[in-house]
């Protein structure tokens, strides 16, 4: 597995935790009363916030961990350079995509789900659950790239 392909792992570890958290605490939401505004936002302050702190946690951890193990490998204390070249750069740029199209029929899924008279938070809810499902479908199509050999 390369240096991008474990970041990459990483990072939908870490996306598959924060969706995971976020329908439990929708569905207990959904059990206890329907959707509330301010629990609703402040669920996804707590979905952003911890995205973006399990994501960076996540990747100096993994960098930190494969440069001790690369250093017991190999004996060195030489740091290991991970250089991106080309072929990196296209499979990011297609994983990007596909998350965004992923993200774009989310939006279009809320937007008719608001259209065909649901209330504002099930479309703010929807919303963020596309988001969460982007990122996620996003790195598994970079993980197939790298495994493809594209």
């Amino acid at each position: 597995m390369s240096y991008q392909e474990k970041n990459i792992t990483v990072s939908l570890f870490s996306h598959l935790l924060i969706g995971v958290y976020y329908l439990s605490q929708l569905f207990e939401m959904q059990q206890t009363g329907g959707l509330v505004a301010a629990k609703v936002f402040s669920l996804w302050a707590v979905v952003i916030v911890g995205t973006i702190i399990v994501n960076i946690i996540g990747n100096i951890l993994t960098h930190i961990l494969l440069s001790i193990v690369q250093a017991i490998k190999t004996r060195s204390e030489n740091v290991e350079k991970y250089v991106e070249d080309e072929r990196d750069h296209l499979i990011g740029l297609k994983g990007d995509k596909v998350s965004h199209i992923t993200f774009s029929i989310g939006v279009l899924i809320a937007m008719l789900s608001f259209a065909f008279g649901q209330p504002p938070l099930v479309m703010f809810c929807l919303l963020i659950l596309a988001s969460i499902v982007g990122e996620i479908i996003g790195d598994l199509a970079q993980l197939y790239l790298y495994r493809k050999g594209f």
